[in-house]
């Protein structure tokens, strides 16, 4: 069988794979067969919460706006719609901000949307 020299590159890439599994939990940790089973799951969670993540916040977002036009008198679909038929642009963040922040300018854009009705 003929040698394989590629000692440098395989060090190189365990060391790799190690760095990223200090802080596991026991083997998970010290063998590099654990270590690398763990990264690689590590990493499929962490490119899938990644995306999640965007869900979340936009869940939340809505939530807020719900409840803030839910205490002015409106539901959430028919306050979006309104803003959308008056032209006023703000993402959900925004509009989650002001709910929270400032409740006066949240009126204002209640009121706007109710005109829209």
């Amino acid at each position: 069988m003929p040698r394989v020299k590629n000692s440098v590159a395989s060090r190189e890439r365990r060391k790799k794979t190690m760095k990223s599994a200090k802080g596991y939990r026991g083997a998970r940790s010290r063998s590099y067969r654990r270590a690398k089973e763990q990264v690689m799951r590590s990493q499929a969670y962490a490119y899938r919460d990644r995306r999640n993540r965007k869900r979340d916040f936009r869940r939340l977002w809505i939530t807020r706006i719900n409840a803030a036009a839910r205490e002015e008198g409106m539901n959430y679909s028919k306050f979006m719609g309104a803003l959308r038929k008056a032209g006023v642009n703000l993402d959900r963040k925004s509009l989650s901000q002001l709910a929270i922040a400032d409740q006066e300018a949240f009126q204002k854009l209640v009121e706007i949307a109710k005109s829209q009705l």
